[in-house]
């Protein structure tokens, strides 16, 4: 099998309804360990962004520090799609009414990235902006429109 060039970023972010401290979001905290171990173990998976905890829940990259962001690499579209949509990932992804305020903009993007480059938060919310304002390009995109790199 070749050796993929490139590899696809993600970012996403969502708005806290509460604090991570507030009851109201154990439901959420308390599996967070259990997605990312399950991330991590994903075919296709190559990084994620976190901190000494372990998660990317306490990184701030936006002034609102209601919003929690999440950021990883992995090898194809298709390997994220499966970990998103067809793993225990989509057990929390029904639940998030209940923690998340809803976006009107949005709140997650895709983009390519050299095999090997660890994407930083700066990168990333370039690329979410490109997004929002452009709409799905080469540079950002989103599922729908996954425009491929070899």
């Amino acid at each position: 099998m070749k050796k993929k060039n490139y590899h696809l970023a993600q970012l996403n972010i969502a708005k806290m309804k509460y604090p991570l401290e507030d009851e109201r979001m154990a439901g959420f905290v308390n599996r967070l360990d259990e997605i990312n171990a399950l991330a991590e173990a994903s075919d296709g998976f190559v990084w994620r962004l976190k901190d000494e905890t372990g998660n990317a829940t306490n990184i701030s990259a936006f002034p609102d520090q209601s919003l929690i962001i999440n950021m990883s690499v992995w090898e194809s579209p298709e390997h994220l799609r499966d970990y998103v949509y067809k793993s225990a990932h989509v057990e929390v992804m029904r639940m998030r009414k209940e923690w998340f305020h809803l976006m009107k903009n949005a709140y997650y993007v895709l983009w390519w990235v050299p095999a090997g480059h660890t994407p930083t938060l700066g990168e990333a919310r370039e690329k979410l902006k490109l997004l929002r304002e452009n709409g799905p390009t080469e540079e950002a995109f989103d599922f729908k429109t996954v425009f491929e790199k070899v």
